[in-house]
C-alpha cells in the first residue's frame, strides 16, 4: 500500500518551530540564569563590603575605648554614678551605651559621649562606592582591681567588658545593611593564689620538712582581741606546683590541697616525677588537684639600681616620684629601715643580727600604702636575705610589702610575729630558714623550702587584690544581613 506523500507536506514546518521553540525557551533560561548569577555575585559582593564596613566600625569603637577612652574614677565621671552589681553595668536604672547615634547613648559623662559619637563613625571607599560605619557599646561589667608591683593611684585599675555592635551601610541602586557583633574584653586574675607556688617541674620543688605548716587568715577581718594577731583558720592553705611536692617528718601538713599537673604517690625521680612524696607521715589535708597544664608566671621587670648603698638605721621615702633608687641596702645591728609607701628599685636587701624593717604610713596622710621593692641581685647569690630581726608590718596586710625579683639566686626568710609580706620571684629558690615563727602572705619561686618549721599562712584576701591584667581582646564574634 502506498502512503500519500500530500498528507506529510508541512512536517518539516512544525519540527523547525518546535526545535525553535525549544531554543528560545534554553536562550531565555540562559539569560534568567545569567541574570541570577549576576544578582547573585552583586549581592555577595555588596554584603561583603558591608561586612568589611560593620568590622571597620567594630575596630573603630574598639580602638576608641582601648586608646582614647578613659575609664570612671575621676571627679567629673566617679564610680559611684554606675551601678556594677548588674550586667550590663546600669546607670540611672539604664544600661551604659555609648553610641555614634548621640541620641541613643546613655552615658553619665556628656564629655566623653560627645567624643565617642564624633570619633568612632567613619566611611570606606571601595567597590559600589562608599560604605559607611557606625556602633555603640554597651558597659556589660566592671570591676576596680589592686594591680601587683604598681603602687600609688596607679595600682587602681579599672577593667571593663563591652559588647560593642556596629553597622555597614551601602547606599546605591540596592542598598545593603550588615551587623557585626563582638566582645571586647580585659582579663584580670589574681598574682597569688596560693600559700606557696614553686615554678620548677622537679622532684622537691616544693620541699616541706621539720613541722612546717600552712594554713590561712583573712586580713580584711579584724585582729583576735586577745592576741592581736590574725584568727587562723587550718584550711586553705593550699599550695601547688608544677613539680613535685616533698615532706618530711610528723606534724609537717599542709592545711590545704596540693595543685601540680603531676600524678601519683611515692618515691620521685628524673623521668618519673610523682605529685607528692611523704617520708614520715607528712599530711596534706585538702587531697591533690590535677592541673592540666603547668602554670606560668611573667618574669617581673628588672630594675636598674644606682650605686646609693644604705645601711644602718635610715627612713626611706615616701617616694613621690616613683620610683625611688638605691644600690645595696644593709640593716646591721640594731639597725632600723623604716620604708614609706612608694616603689624601690635596689640591687640587694639585707638583715644581719637585729636588724628590723619597719612598714610605715604615709607620713603626711597617715594611710599604709603598698611598699614594693623590686630586686636586681647584680654580683650576689642572696638578693635578699631576712633572717635577722625580721619585720614589722602591723597591719598583716601582705599587699602593704611587696619583694619581685627577676634573677635565679636565693631569697632568705624568717618567720617572725609580724613577718607580713608577698615575694614574687619565679626564677629563684625561697628559703625559709628560722625555726619555727610564721609568715603571713604568699610566694612565689621556682624552688622553696621550708626545713626550719615555719608556718606560712596564707592570706586569703590576696584573691581580692594584686591583679595581673591580660591586654584587651576581641571575641564572641557575630553578624548579620539585613
Amino acid at each position: 500500500m502506498k502512503m500519500n506523500r500530500r498528507n506529510q507536506k508541512g512536517t518539516a514546518l512544525i519540527f523547525a518551530l518546535i526545535f525553535m521553540l525549544i531554543l528560545s525557551v534554553m536562550a531565555a533560561s540562559l539569560m534568567f540564569l545569567a541574570q541570577s548569577e549576576t544578582w547573585t555575585s552583586s549581592n555577595y559582593r555588596m554584603m561583603t563590603q558591608g561586612r568589611y564596613g560593620a568590622e571597620a566600625g567594630i575596630n573603630s569603637a574598639a580602638n576608641y575605648l582601648m586608646f582614647t577612652y578613659t575609664p570612671p574614677g575621676g571627679a567629673g565621671d566617679p564610680l559611684a554614678n554606675y551601678d556594677m552589681t548588674q550586667s550590663p553595668v546600669k546607670y540611672n536604672g539604664a544600661d551604659v551605651v555609648l553610641s555614634t547615634t548621640l541620641a541613643n547613648s546613655n552615658y553619665p559623662n556628656a564629655a566623653v559621649a560627645g567624643d565617642f559619637a564624633a570619633k568612632v563613625p567613619g566611611t570606606l571607599t571601595q567597590g559600589f562606592g562608599a560604605v559607611s560605619y557606625t556602633a555603640s557599646a554597651r558597659l556589660l561589667s566592671m570591676r576596680q582591681v589592686q594591680l601587683a608591683g604598681v603602687s600609688g593611684p596607679a595600682a587602681n585599675k579599672i577593667i571593663q567588658t563591652w559588647q560593642i555592635i556596629a553597622d555597614g551601610n551601602i547606599k546605591s541602586v540596592r542598598n545593603a545593611q550588615v551587623e557585626v557583633s563582638a566582645v571586647l574584653e580585659q582579663q584580670g586574675t589574681p598574682l597569688f593564689m596560693y600559700a606557696a607556688f614553686a615554678t620548677n617541674d622537679e622532684c622537691g620543688a616544693l620541699d616541706f620538712s621539720g613541722g612546717a605548716t600552712t594554713n590561712s587568715y583573712d586580713s580584711a577581718t579584724p585582729l583576735n582581741p586577745v592576741t592581736g594577731s590574725p584568727v587562723i583558720m587550718n584550711a586553705y592553705g593550699n599550695v601547688g606546683s608544677n613539680g613535685n611536692l616533698n615532706e618530711n617528718g610528723s606534724g609537717t601538713t599542709i592545711y590545704g590541697s596540693m595543685s601540680t599537673p603531676r600524678s601519683g604517690v611515692g618515691k620521685c625521680a628524673q623521668g618519673g616525677v610523682t605529685a607528692w612524696t611523704d617520708n614520715g607521715n607528712a599530711v596534706v589535708t585538702g587531697g591533690f588537684k590535677l592541673l592540666p597544664q603547668p602554670v606560668k608566671y611573667a618574669t617581673p621587670v628588672d630594675p636598674p639600681p644606682n650605686s646609693n648603698n644604705i645601711s644602718g638605721t635610715q627612713t626611706l621615702g615616701p617616694c613621690v616620684a616613683s620610683p625611688c633608687t638605691y644600690g645595696d641596702i644593709n640593716i646591721n645591728g640594731n639597725g632600723t629601715i623604716t620604708l614609706y609607701p612608694g616603689t624601690y628599685n635596689i640591687n640587694t636587701l639585707s638583715e644581719q643580727g637585729q636588724g628590723t624593717i619597719v612598714i610605715a604610713p604615709d607620713p603626711v596622710t597617715h594611710q599604709y600604702g603598698p611598699v614594693i621593692l623590686n630586686v636586681t641581685g647584680n654580683g650576689q647569690s642572696t638578693a635578699v636575705d631576712l633572717t635577722g630581726g625580721g619585720m614589722t608590718n602591723p597591719s598583716y596586710d601582705p599587699s602593704l610589702l611587696q619583694i619581685n625579683y627577676a634573677g635565679t639566686g636565693t631569697i632568705s626568710l624568717k618567720g617572725g610575729a609580724t613577718s607580713s609580706a608577698v615575694v614574687n620571684a619565679p626564677n629563684a629558690t625561697i628559703s625559709f630558714n628560722s625555726a619555727g615563727g610564721e609568715w603571713y602572705g604568699a610566694v612565689i619561686g621556682a624552688h622553696i623550702k621550708n626545713a626550719g618549721g615555719v608556718t606560712l599562712s596564707y592570706d586569703r584576701h590576696l584573691q581580692k587584690k594584686l591583679f595581673n591584667v591580660s591586654n584587651y581582646m576581641l571575641d564572641s564574634f557575630s553578624w548579620s544581613k539585613y
